[in-house]
């Protein structure tokens, strides 16, 4: 059929119009489908919570919610990107006086106990018990009883870091002495301070040292003594095992005949120990951050030495999620909640991605954990997969009671007045004690 000039002209237009009808109502159904999606909301902070370098922040949780999303496509997940830690705890805050916190948020750190008492937190005991499938031995026990408060769980942990003993094998070689077995003490451990404590260049003055930064705080986990009741009411600073950790540290200081040891000398290879989070050891062991930082000497890090009274344990920092009691999605917000913190495809990648460890022994048990505790430094050897684990194991959860932070403020300057000084500890430590139950009273 022949078609005029102005037909020529109103096909291709009709044909566009048909077009954008087809566009605007393919829009239109997307739109439907989005707005018929249950939207579950997520608070977390940007960088890493350890406070190291770090890669992409953000591709453990968005692997996870795409696996979440997959496995319920009428769920849309949603977080606010972009907040820093340092600015996540005052975000969160405003959320919660708003009364639209996220259905399942991160819990800042020193924060738990108080987000808790505004009853803002789930209480999960209930989902617990009724989920067949959820076991809390899976995970190891110091970071699953730091989501517990008097009995009650109100957050499950997501990841952990343990402290470490760093070893500077380059001065321990020089010295002539062999790494420490993993079942060495305290003793083991002021002995060889005593031997690489000295002047190297015969310039009268200490420039090599046996330790840096092993305070009492180390010295009382690794001493296996327990500072405050559970619930935070009662303090135990009289306890002997108390009493022998700080005169440890005493006896340790005494070592370097009164010079203050500083990072400075410990970065530049002078220092044979310091205990060292396990999130520094996953930064800068590995090229190209371990140029940056430890170029000069070659080093590893095992457990804790042990105490008379103790095995050498260490205190675990855990990152904690939790439900708020206000969500409309109970029964979503747990099943994200254990996408993050109980799915063991999350938990080993967390070993990939990130710089603690998993809380999951199954996924801390896998042949990854094997793999990225290697180094790719030619030569360089790296960390016992059985020591990691083991000190994951036997690690004490930090307490998380409100008044823990200022109770132990107060504690670490008496402590330091006592470390540096003459008086009696028993007597200083039992008056602390009593300041610091009078505290906890308030």
């Amino acid at each position: 059929m022949k078609i005029t000039g102005k037909q020529a002209v109103f096909v291709p237009m009709m044909a566009a119009a048909i077009l954008l009808l087809v566009i605007t109502g393919t829009a239109l159904v997307w739109s439907g489908e989005k707005n018929s999606k249950t939207v579950l909301r997520f608070g977390m902070s940007a960088g890493s919570y350890w406070e190291v370098p770090t890669g992409n922040c953000y591709e453990v949780i968005d692997a996870a919610i795409q696996r979440f999303e997959a496995k319920h496509p009428d769920v849309k997940v949603e977080y606010v990107s972009g907040i820093l830690k340092t600015d996540y705890s005052e975000w969160l805050a405003e959320q919660i006086v708003l009364g639209e916190e996220p259905d399942v948020f991160m819990i800042p750190e020193g924060e738990f106990d108080m987000i808790a008492s505004l009853h803002v937190l789930k209480n999960l005991d209930l989902l617990i018990e009724r989920d067949s499938g959820f076991e809390s031995a899976a995970y190891y026990k110091g970071a699953y009883l730091y989501g517990n408060i008097r009995g009650v769980q109100y957050a499950l942990p997501y990841e952990s870091v343990p402290t470490l003993m760093f070893v500077n094998k380059t001065l321990l070689d020089k010295e002539g002495i062999p790494m420490p077995k993993e079942s060495w003490t305290w003793d083991d451990f002021l002995a060889l301070c005593q031997q690489v404590t000295r002047d190297t260049d015969g310039d009268g003055i200490i420039d090599q040292f046996g330790c840096f930064d092993f305070d009492w705080k180390e010295a009382v986990c690794s001493n296996g003594a327990v500072l405050f009741e559970e619930n935070g009411t009662v303090s135990y600073f009289g306890d002997s095992k108390v009493e022998t950790a700080v005169k440890f540290v005493k006896e340790l200081n005494a070592v370097n005949q009164g010079y203050i040891v500083t990072a400075k000398e410990f970065d530049r290879g002078k220092v044979a120990f310091r205990p060292f989070a396990f999130s520094e050891y996953r930064t800068y062991k590995p090229y190209p951050w371990r140029i940056k930082k430890y170029s000069d000497f070659e080093w590893d890090c095992i457990n804790l030495p042990s105490g008379p009274d103790g095995s050498g344990q260490s205190q675990l920092n855990t990152l904690l999620m939790g439900i708020s009691s206000r969500t409309k999605q109970e029964s979503l917000a747990w099943e994200f909640l254990k996408e993050l913190c109980y799915e063991e495809e999350t938990q080993v990648h967390i070993l990939e991605a990130s710089q603690g460890m998993p809380v999951l022994r199954k996924a801390a048990e896998s042949s990854v954990l094997q793999s990225v505790l290697g180094d790719d430094v030619p030569g360089s050897g790296q960390m016992n997969v059985q020591v990691i684990q083991q000190v994951m194991e036997d690690a004490v959860d930090m307490p998380n009671f409100q008044l823990y932070a200022a109770a132990m403020e107060l504690a670490d300057g008496e402590i330091s007045h006592m470390v540096n000084g003459d008086m009696a500890l028993d007597n200083r430590l039992l008056k602390l004690q009593r300041e610091i139950n009078s505290l906890l009273k308030q």
